[in-house]
């Protein structure tokens, strides 16, 4: 029994040596945990703290001490001001305004439409058409003036004239898909049908947002950029009476126009030279304060004269021009002056230019005879070429006419 007590004895005191030697085991694992666990917390609630801390940190799992290394410092690099954007200093405005010669959009009374050589065969329903070569002059100018010699009207009347000339309404479109702003129609066409016949190419035109001029009457067209530009229009019976015109003129200039054009239908068919008339008016509306003599009729160009600070164009002939599928002289050409304004406001010339053109795009050779060479359709010259040169020749007056002046004596026989 004594000895049975002993063995238990012994039996339980190895059991509390061995729970002893267990706890101290597990005692350093629970520290670390802690220890580790407590170390994540930290970092978690300060990584900034943990990396930029001089002192040691615990690796977890293994109770060794690590040194931790601070992140190194990245230098602040200044963001230079931006450099403001200069302000552009103001320059002088340049302007350019265009002028050509006669517009008849129909072909004479005695041509029907449904030939294929009368204006509408050759337009062709494409009111585009007439401009598509020289269109790429106007389009970007300033101003565009021309002279309207015909009858805009959906009406058939009857005319006392030798030449009439009706063209539909629609064909005023021909002009404003041109580029055209602005058409005189004092001229010895514009009454071919009456007062009907005018007051319905007035309606025509205003209709289709067309800018035109009276007979004896002037207007200022105030154009994108504003410039306001002065028109006179005249006729009466081809002498414009200068002392009517000399003080629209001034009219003008009291009225505040920039730049002042008179537009003078005059002169003498195919005649190559101004006649003392041009020239008596001419002149003195330039001393009276014009700018701009633009002349037409003589269905020829004449001569440019550079006049007391003015510019004078005697005739710019025919444009596109329905009146003949042959015209006797061939040659026309775009005028363009440049315009400069100044800072001021001050406006002067800055130059001016030609483009020498043909009133048609088919030339009277190639299988095109005198007979119906004419498409309408009017086209610059290559520049350097013969013809070039020959209306250089007219409009600095050195031409030299073979025959001058226009015979209609058997124009019914010739339906010319």
């Amino acid at each position: 029994m004594k000895k049975l007590i002993q063995v238990l004895f012994l039996l339980l005191l190895s059991i509390l040596l061995a729970g002893v030697v267990i706890l101290r085991i597990q005692q350093p694992q629970t520290s670390v945990a802690v220890t580790a666990q407590s170390s994540a917390a930290e970092a978690a609630e300060s990584p900034a703290a943990a990396l930029n801390s001089g002192s040691s940190s615990v690796a977890a799992g293994t109770g060794i001490s690590v040194p931790v290394v601070s992140a190194p410092e990245v230098p602040v690099v200044a963001t230079p001001e931006p450099t403001p954007t200069p302000t552009p200093e103001p320059t002088p405005e340049l302007f350019t305004i265009s002028v050509i010669g006669d517009e008849t959009l129909t072909s004479h009374q005695m041509l029907s439409d449904q030939s294929e050589y009368s204006y509408a065969g050759r337009m062709n329903g494409d009111y585009s058409y007439p401009f598509k070569n020289t269109v790429q002059y106007f389009k970007d100018d300033e101003f565009t003036i021309s002279n309207l010699e015909c009858t805009l009207s959906d009406t058939q009347m009857y005319s006392p004239q030798q030449f009439y000339f009706r063209a539909p309404a629609a064909n005023a479109q021909i002009l404003t898909l041109g580029g055209v702003d602005f058409v005189t129609t004092a001229n010895n066409h514009s009454l071919d049908f009456g007062q009907a016949g005018l007051l319905s190419t007035y309606a025509a035109l205003e209709e289709y947002g067309l800018e035109y001029g009276k007979e004896d009457e002037y207007k200022i067209v105030t154009t994108e950029h504003g410039l306001r530009i002065g028109i006179y229009c005249a006729y009466n019976d081809y002498i414009p009476n200068k002392d009517k015109a000399g003080a629209a003129i001034q009219q003008m200039k009291a009225d505040g126009a920039d730049y002042i054009i008179c537009a003078f239908h005059w002169g003498q068919e195919l005649y190559y030279q101004p006649n003392g008339t041009q020239i008596d008016v001419g002149r003195a509306c330039i001393d009276a304060g014009a700018d701009l003599i633009f002349g037409c009729h003589t269905h020829c160009l004449q001569p440019i004269e550079e006049y007391n600070g003015g510019i004078i164009l005697y005739s710019m002939g025919e444009f596109s021009f329905g009146g003949s599928t042959s015209p006797t002289d061939r040659d026309t050409a775009i005028f363009q002056v440049t315009l400069k304004r100044d800072l001021d406001g001050t406006i002067s010339v800055d130059g001016w230019k030609v483009i020498p053109c043909c009133v048609s795009s088919l030339p009277v050779y190639e299988g095109y005879t005198q007979d119906n060479y004419n498409d309408y359709c009017p086209t610059p010259y290559e520049e350097g070429s013969e013809d070039y040169n020959r209306v250089m020749s007219k409009l600095d007056g050195s031409y030299q006419a073979t025959s001058q002046g226009a015979d209609y004596s058997n124009w019914y026989s010739s339906y010319g």
